[in-house]
Parts: C-alpha cells; structure tokens; sequence
C-alpha cells in the first residue's frame, strides 16, 4: 500500500475499530447493583454506554468517571434514581474528569457534597437530569447541583437541580458553555456562570432560589476575567427562599429576592428575560464588595448591556444588607434594574469608553444608578441618578456559542 494512503487510512481504520469494541454496558437495579455499576464506570472503554436500568440505586460511595468517549444514561429522570442518601464520604455524588462524555437520563439525590461535577473536561454535556436535595433547602446539604469547573465545551440542557446551598446549576472558570432549557428552584443561587468566558443561558426557569441567575467574576482563582454571556429569554420568576448558604460562602451575600445579578464581569448581555416578583430586585449590576488580595482582579463590571426585557412586580421586600442599602437610597419598591454606580479613579478615562460602559435601553422599566463610593471617592456626585436616559445606546452582541456537540435545541 501507498505510504501514504496508509496514513490516510489508518485513523479511520482505528476509528473503526473502536467503534467494533465499543459495547453497551446494562447496569439493572437489584441484588449487587451497587458494585456492578462501580464496575462498570471503571471498565469503560472508549465508545461505550453505561445503560443505567429504572429502579433506585443506594449508594455509600460516590462514582467516577476517568474514560473519554463514554456515555452514561439512565432511563428517565424519575426513573433511574442514584441515592447517596447513605453516603459516608462528602465528595461528589459523580465525577467525571474524561473528554466528550454524556450524561444523560437520570437522577442524583442526596448527595453529601455536590451532586454531578466535570472537572478538566472538554466536550461535557449534562442532558435530561435531575438533581435534588430531598429535604428541601438547608445549610447542610452539598454546594452545587451541576457542577462543571475549568471545563470547556460544557453543555447544560433539560436539567433540573432542588436544594443547592450554593448554586443548583454552576459553571466555574471554564470556556464556551450553554445552559439552556432547564429549571433551578428552591437553590441559594439557580444558575451562576462565574470567571468564564462564552456562555449562553437561555430559555431557563429560575425561581424560588434566593437569587435567580448570577454572572459573578472573583478574585483569587486560577481563571480569571469573565466574559462574553449572553442572559436571554429565561423566566426568572418569585425568586423569594431566604439564604441558607453556609456563613463565608460568597454566595452568602446574595439576599433573597434577587433575580439576575451581574457582578465585576465584562460583555454581559441581559435581554428577552422575563422577570417578576423578586423582592430585592430584577436585575442588579454592581462591583465586588469586599477586600481582597489579587493584582490581577478587576472588581468592577465592565460593558453591560441589559434591554428588552420584561418587568412584572417586584422590589417591594428588599432583604439582607444588600437590600437595605439599596432601599435606603432607592426608597421601595426598588426600581426594576439597579447600578451601584462604583468606578475606580484610576481606571476611570479607560472604564468610561464606549466598550466598558453600562448601557440601559428599558423604556418600560424603571432605574437607578446609587452612584456609591469606591475607595473613599464619589465618581459620579452625590445624587442618584433614576434617569434611564442618560445611559442609552448598546454594544455589539457576543456570537452565539456554538459546541461540537448537539446543543438539543
């Protein structure tokens, strides 16, 4: 054969082959369910499905995954349920820590730590799952639902996460993401995208969280310099359960009532939402608060752009420090969309072009920008300012993200 038709043919040729090997793997409920699963999650090759039969499965132990190319599926959400109710240890519920996996039809409960979590995955995607904390919200139960972190390629679709005393669906410092289709409810936060860049949340419910949907970048962490979310046509809706996240935890500042909040993130889109009967307020955007230690931090939100949403009731029970602080300027009900205001001096002839402004086109909504004092300093002058107008305009749209994988849209 031709040298170099071979190296032609040989990538298909092994291509093949693996798909030769490749095997469904039927895991049933029943006597010794337990280890046959553990098993196979351990033997996997490449091109395989794990089956995962209907019936509930007790599990003391949490479960990896360390294969690429594997597809992990249940028979339905309701059907195929893993309980960790009995676990002994505090990890994850599932682990995958393998490219191109899927995971798909089926149920965690009860986990002591998070529930399903990819950590240095490329080509992710969670599809058609349920994760909940049975006893509703507490303090106790694990931090994060669907947890991707320094992953890429991460999709979220179809999914439904109860109880998180963190964020229900999370992605941390992770690349070109889409959350879509999914529903969060009764979780300190529902969905939070955070020091990632590229990402789509899209036609999501967010309701009774403390907060609905969080676009945060924080100091501190490997990845930073989030940017380039889109937040559109989600309903973020009676995001009214108080926070129950542990004491320290970030999150924990997040008062309830809360419905999109966009914090020291830059190139945020907000728009085609739909949001009524968050306490607090529908949509804050605003610096990080507290001190901190990273040179490489920039703690204030850069180009944000939120229009064309829908506004119904709310801001009538502003709650925590938060809330107070902005009532006590704003008045109640608080105005629809909320700018703390805060600029840094220093960088205040970069922040105020074009590409780092905040821009408000809401003709139908009201506003307030606190103009608060960063570093001892009054930027903007000592009034608010509830005068939309002075902040029209826009910014270029960020492309849609686009995966390698079926989006199932």
């Amino acid at each position: 054969m031709h040298l170099r038709l071979r190296h032609l043919l040989l990538p298909a040729l092994l291509l093949s082959a693996a798909s030769a090997l490749a095997a469904e793997v039927a895991v049933e409920a029943g006597d010794g369910a337990t280890e046959r699963l553990v098993e196979a999650l351990i033997m996997a090759k490449p091109g395989d499905t794990i089956a995962i039969g209907a019936g509930r499965f007790e599990l003391k132990e949490g479960l990896s995954l360390q294969v690429d190319d594997v597809r992990v599926k249940g028979a339905g959400p309701d059907a195929t349920v893993l309980s960790f109710a009995g676990q002994t240890g505090s990890g994850e519920g599932l682990l995958v820590t393998s490219n191109r996996v899927v995971l798909e039809d089926f149920a965690v409960e009860d986990p002591k730590g998070d529930g399903i979590k990819s950590k240095g995955s490329d080509q992710i995607t969670f599809r058609n799952l349920r994760v909940v904390w049975t006893g509703g919200p507490k303090e106790s139960n694990g931090a994060y639902g669907v947890y991707p972190v320094s992953s890429q390629h991460v999709l979220i679709d179809g999914v439904t996460v109860s109880g998180a005393s963190d964020a229900g669906i999370y992605v941390g410092q992770s690349q070109d993401i889409v959350v879509s289709n999914s529903r969060a409810e009764y979780n300190v936060a529902g969905i939070e995208i955070e020091n990632s860049a590229r990402a789509d949340v899209y036609r999501n419910v967010a309701t009774h969280n403390a907060g609905g949907i969080l676009v945060f970048d924080l100091p501190n962490l490997p990845v930073q310099g989030g940017h380039d979310i889109r937040v559109f046509d989600n309903d973020v809706v009676d995001n009214d359960t108080g926070n129950f996240a542990p004491k320290g935890n970030t999150v924990a500042m997040v008062p309830k009532g809360m419905g999109i909040m966009v914090m020291a993130n830059r190139n945020v889109h907000v728009f085609g939402n739909r949001l009524s009967g968050n306490g607090t307020a529908h949509v804050l955007i605003a610096a990080y608060p507290n001190e901190y230690e990273d040179a490489d931090y920039m703690f204030v939100p850069r180009g944000v752009y939120v229009h064309d949403n829908e506004y119904g009731a709310g801001g009538n029970a502003p709650d925590g420090e938060v809330g107070k602080i902005i009532s006590d300027i704003s008045g109640t009900p608080v105005p629809d969309i909320v700018w703390d205001g805060v600029t840094r001096i220093p960088e205040y002839f970069s922040w105020v072009r074009p590409e780092n402004r905040v821009y408000v086109s809401e003709p139908k909504a009201t506003f307030i920008n606190l103009k608060m004092i960063s570093q001892m300093l009054l930027p903007w002058g000592w009034w608010p300012d509830r005068d939309a107008s002075g902040y029209a305009g826009s910014l270029p749209e960020p492309a849609p993200v686009k995966l390698p994988q079926d989006s199932g849209a």
